[in-house]
């Protein structure tokens, strides 16, 4: 029961974090792109962070020993959230220049693969918390840490795709409430299906891995000043320490 209560009030905050585009709007355009600047590296920190310290050493204590199985998972991980990002034309870190001419249906669909994507985050989460509380509240953050720059440039896009502040604000949390259902599915699948965890954890450090270096690092290279670049590697340290010490409470 502590796990299910730890599982869904973690992704219920989640989710009420896409509320943040409100805030988001008293702050300068400029201020507001420096901070975003390093939660992304901070976020890219405390994703690999997640991945190569918490869940990848879970995964191989769960199965006794490094196997084939765990590298497919991961490498499935990886492969899901590239087609995801091809596909569905989605970008884990909007910024207003992606959007093009047909803005409208581009608008649609960032709010189907934000669904998707917040889904996808819940039953980590979930399978997470099966794990232990330590790891699910590590992923927790991890994710808490990349949704906040995330929701903040989804709320951008849906602006420019023709919505109203108010309505742009509410489908942003309507999709995030996608969490919610993925987080339940895992802790019902999870606590029946034997072997479910075991391919969600690695499957959630590939996941983890390729937000991290396929679009965020990206993201970081195009900033080329000397004194940014020197505290986005302080902020990109940062997210990793934290993520490392969840350790001490395992």
């Amino acid at each position: 029961m502590t796990t299910i209560i730890y599982a869904l009030s973690s992704v219920i905050l989640i989710s009420i974090i896409s509320l943040i585009a409100i805030f988001a709007l008293s702050i300068k355009t400029e201020i507001l792109k420096k901070f975003l600047l390093y939660m992304v590296s901070f976020s890219t920190g405390a994703l690999l962070a997640d991945a190569i310290i918490h869940l990848l050493p879970e995964a191989v204590e769960r199965a006794g020993e490094f196997t084939f199985k765990i590298s497919l998972f991961v490498l499935t991980g990886i492969l899901f959230s590239f087609i995801v990002e091809k596909f569905i034309h989605w970008r884990h870190c909007h910024h207003t220049e992606h959007v093009h001419e047909h803005i409208h249906p581009f608008a649609s669909m960032n709010l189907f693969g934000d669904g998707v994507h917040n889904f996808i985050d819940g039953l980590i989460i979930g399978a997470s918390y099966l794990v232990s509380i330590p790891v699910g509240l590590a992923t927790t953050i991890a994710v808490i840490l990349h949704e906040i720059p995330q929701e903040i440039g989804d709320f951008g896009v849906l602006l420019h795709g023709g919505f109203s502040k108010k309505k742009a604000i509410l489908m942003n949390f309507l999709t995030a409430l996608t969490a919610v259902i993925g987080t339940i599915l895992a802790l019902i699948v999870g606590l029946k299906v034997q072997g479910l965890t075991d391919f969600l954890v690695p499957f959630a450090a590939g996941s983890f891995i390729y937000i991290a270096g396929a679009d965020l690092i990206p993201e970081l290279h195009k900033e080329t000043n000397t004194k940014k670049s020197f505290l986005q590697l302080i902020a990109f340290v940062l997210g990793i320490a934290i993520i490392a010490s969840m350790l001490l409470f395992e």
